[in-house]
């Protein structure tokens, strides 16, 4: 884990900063990032340059990676990402760099992307760790339902109900929800007849390509 800058390191770091401002690639980075996520830039400056002060411009390269990567995968995921499966595409955009990316450094990033608002930060399911990208706001039924789902990668409507302790409606409509939010695929062809709900964000058996988002 990268150690914190001390009073030379924030000094030199805001000489680099009045640097990379002037920079036009810079500013085309920055505000390119700032549409992608629907912010306005202008609004947006005074607090991103106070953070950027703090972390340098590793951390402001690795936050751009990860808007590119979490706004390439929310078709498939819903706008959730698991913190490892992000850390392996960082990996393997970065390939030829010296530096290796940590889930530390990974966790640093997002953390300072909130200055841009639109979701963006970190939510524990258990051991398990998802870094999520929209402003979806999801409530009890709905972690405990991921948690279940990191199991086997699915849930039916008959689990989350004796894992909510609920009625089948309270667990439709939880699922439903998560459904049209984007976050689950539903899957109706089994013998059995029972539903499936799949979560690309948990499982590792329907995983988005990182090769897709690179």
């Amino acid at each position: 884990m990268r150690r914190r800058p001390g009073i030379g390191g924030l000094q030199n770091a805001a000489a680099a900063r009045n640097d990379i401002r002037k920079n036009p690639a810079f500013r085309s980075q920055f505000h390119e990032m700032c549409a992608k996520v629907g912010v306005d830039p202008l609004a947006s400056n005074k607090g991103f340059w106070a953070e950027l002060l703090g972390i340098g411009d590793f951390y402001y390269e690795l936050g751009v990676q990860i808007v590119d990567i979490c706004l390439a995968t929310r078709p498939h995921n819903g706008g959730l990402i698991s913190l490892e499966e992000l850390c392996k595409m960082l990996g393997q955009r970065r390939k030829g760099t010296r530096e290796a990316i940590s889930q530390d450094d990974c966790l640093r990033a997002i953390s300072k992307l909130k200055v841009l608002g639109n979701g963006f930060e970190v939510i524990s399911l258990g051991k398990k760790k998802l870094v999520r990208s929209v402003p979806t706001e999801l409530n009890k039924d709905h972690n405990e339902i991921l948690e279940l789902a990191q199991g086997q990668g699915f849930v039916t409507v008959d689990e989350v109900q004796r894992r909510l302790s609920g009625s089948s409606g309270r667990a439709t409509d939880a699922l439903e929800t998560l459904l049209e939010e984007g976050l689950a695929m539903i899957d109706n062809g089994h013998k059995d007849g029972r539903s499936r709900y799949w979560f690309p964000c948990v499982s590792s058996v329907s995983s988005y390509s990182a090769s897709d988002a690179i």
